[in-house]
């Protein structure tokens, strides 16, 4: 028998239009023996590796587009050709497949000898296009590589490797210049290479650029009966990781006493008008982290959410449009609270006795915000992602 083992070189998460590299190592076990075979040499016909993108919906929310008469044929022939002699790398995927690239062969008539192994390079470029990873209520977007391979008169063998795809807007209309070399001609001791930024580099200094771009905004925050906050948030856009940090003040000028606040980070998924299967079907929402704080009598506050890694930023697709807000709940009173007097004299001490009933309303708010991708290598962490589907088969 002979080991498929397969492993992402530089993580698993990638930016689209990026190059995935992944290794394929193949081995034959010391004690293997084949009585058909002289000295236990094991064979394999060929291997190809290819990625694709899976799209699963929920039927019960989304109804994809008619497809024309013609694809359908297309497909069909497809399927009907997709035996088991046949490499179909989406073959048994849940859902449809969206985008793939063209397969690659990574060899042909393969001969191990026991104790011995061979190491492939697959690497293919991530369209630029590409939806990014997305585990929605409606929708998925997922993503793997995907390895054949098959011995002679025997059904094809099929291993995936899943890994995420981040979307960065903007990337295909942005070019950076190279960076000159100036150590080459002053120390001889240096090899004489010339730095070029990569597309990675591109995508961290727009990220930087786009993120670091300090603008506060201030919204005053009111219902019927008057002001209740001001709250300011110091910049537009985040990155995944990053934190939000907000200040949310009550200053004199606030007729509107407020109890208690408190700040969800919310992702809104929307569904393309033409697939929603119920014509007045709502918006799908998720929350990742709350804030929340009693505020009473106090004059300043300050709110810190956290963006998790694992969550997508925001995209827009044929079918679905992510959108990311904060959204506020301010428990405001009716009537004027007791106030808190303070002693003049710094050594005495008081104590304030808080009312046993309070007549409260609720006002909610909220506040889109962008929220982007990371570097994808801090992103690149060991999740369930990277152990869900076995990177390893014996054919």
């Amino acid at each position: 028998m002979i080991d498929v083992s397969a492993n992402l070189v530089r993580g698993v998460t990638f930016l689209a239009g990026e190059v995935l590299e992944c290794n394929v190592t193949f081995s034959c076990p010391a004690n293997s023996s084949n009585s058909t075979s002289p000295g236990g040499v094991q064979s394999l016909a060929w291997a190809s590796a290819q990625l694709h993108c899976q799209c699963h919906i929920s039927a019960s929310k989304v109804m994809l587009p008619k497809v024309p008469i013609s694809e359908k044929s297309e497909e069909l022939e497809l399927l009907q050709s997709s035996g088991n002699t046949s490499f179909a790398p989406s073959r048994g995927e849940k859902g449809n497949c969206i985008l793939s690239t063209e397969p690659k062969i990574l060899f042909c008539d393969l001969n191990l000898k026991p104790g011995e192994r061979k190491t492939f390079l697959y690497h293919e470029t991530i369209p630029n296009d590409a939806p990014p990873s997305y585990r929605g209520q409606a929708v998925k977007y997922s993503y793997k590589v995907t390895i054949g391979t098959q011995r002679v008169n025997c059904p094809i063998r099929l291993l995936r490797v899943p890994f995420r795809v981040l979307f960065l807007y903007g990337l295909g209309d942005t070019s950076l210049p190279e960076q000159e070399d100036t150590t080459a001609s002053s120390n001889p001791f240096l090899a004489e290479e010339r730095t070029q930024n990569t597309f990675l580099d591109l995508a961290t200094q727009v990220l930087n650029t786009v993120t670091s771009r300090k603008n506060p905004n201030s919204y005053n925050i009111k219902n019927s009966d008057g002001t209740v906050a001001r709250f300011c948030l110091f910049k537009p856009a985040y990155k995944l990781g990053e934190d939000i940090i907000g200040t949310i003040e009550f200053p004199p000028s606030c007729t509107v006493p407020c109890v208690q606040y408190s700040v969800v980070l919310q992702c809104e998924e929307h569904i393309a008008e033409e697939c929603r299967r119920k014509p007045h079907q709502g918006v799908s929402m998720s929350s990742h982290g709350r804030h929340q704080e009693f505020c009473l009598h106090m004059s300043k506050s300050h709110m810190v959410l956290p963006i998790p890694l694992h969550v997508t930023p925001g995209f827009i697709t044929d079918i679905v449009c992510l959108k990311w807000r904060l959204h506020f709940e301010f428990i405001t009173a009716k009537d004027p609270s007791p106030e808190h007097v303070i002693p003049a004299d710094q050594s005495e001490i008081a104590m304030w006795q808080g009312p046993n009933f309070l007549s409260v309303d609720t006002l909610v708010w909220n506040l889109p915000i962008k929220i982007l991708p990371t570097n994808p290598m801090n992103a690149s962490t060991r999740t369930a992602l990277a152990t869900r589907t076995p990177t390893s088969l014996t054919v």
